[in-house]
């Protein structure tokens, strides 16, 4: 990349940073003012300084912590459990036609189906512990990796699977060799969104259980004490910062990983 796009794409960056912060800070400044003005009530909404506070005091409780350890936990085995089953499960409906023609009913009917609406059902079969909360994430977390798999792999060049065969190798060789890695960043991506969408799972999973550990257990438990609303919101926020972080450290890993892609091409 030249000197002149480089430093273009810095100021760029600088300026979708700057706008970024002035958009929080302009949320954080109506919050507050809201509040302090009294136009809603403090037991409604406090003031957004009240509630930071609380969240950075809670960084300091170790039972907080250890709730919001076991949700990471949680969000963490059902995401890699989504990503061990829908990666080569999307391999194989992607290089096998037949086996995705046979499938492709159920997974269409399977695929709609939300993952909140099961949340009694999982209940009542494994328990209110950590089985119920991996068992979720994972089913919500498999759609989008297993269909960006899929799509990955038909966007593969076809020249460079054609060069392939003509010099003898066989369908796992093309699969490997070219398929898989033209098919990474299509993964990463499915991945990414699959992250968010196992944070909320893990937390509203939580929140419906109302007994146990987690970030939503003491969101949901917060909810019903007097006057909590802003030890609510203080987890919300931790609910929030946990989603910037990883969503954070994904965006970065697939800079590193695949800066050839388009939208990360001269990010690095």
């Amino acid at each position: 990349m030249s000197r002149v796009s480089r430093v273009s794409h810095v100021r760029r960056r600088r300026q979708e940073l700057l706008l970024g912060a002035l958009g929080v800070l302009l949320a954080f400044g109506v919050c507050e003012a809201v509040g302090r003005a009294g136009l809603v009530r403090r037991s409604y909404l406090p003031p957004a300084s009240e509630v930071l506070a609380r969240a950075v005091e809670l960084a300091g409780d170790p039972v907080f912590l250890d709730g919001v350890g076991a949700t990471v936990r949680a969000w963490a085995y059902g995401l890699g459990l989504a990503c061990a089953i829908a990666v080569p499960l999307g391999l194989l409906l992607g290089s096998v036609p037949v086996v995705d023609e046979a499938v492709r009913a159920i997974v269409e009917f399977l695929r709609p189906m939300p993952s909140v609406a099961l949340i009694p059902l999982v209940s009542l079969l494994l328990g209110s512990g950590t089985e119920t909360k991996v068992a979720l994430i994972t089913y919500a977390s498999v759609w989008p990796i297993l269909f960006n798999t899929v799509y990955g792999l038909g966007e593969t060049d076809p020249l460079a699977k054609d060069t392939l065969r003509a010099f003898g190798f066989g369908r796992l060789s093309v699969l490997l060799r070219v398929e898989l890695p033209a098919t990474a960043p299509f993964i990463a991506a499915g991945l990414r969104i699959s992250a968010a969408i196992a944070l909320v799972l893990a937390v509203a999973t939580e929140i419906l259980a109302g007994f146990g550990e987690g970030l939503g257990i003491f969101i949901a438990q917060s909810g019903l004490a007097t006057d909590g609303t802003r030890d609510v919101l203080a987890g919300v926020v931790w609910a929030g910062a946990l989603g910037l972080v990883i969503n954070s450290v994904l965006v970065w890993g697939e800079r590193r990983l695949f800066p050839w892609t388009p939208e990360h091409r001269g990010m690095r």
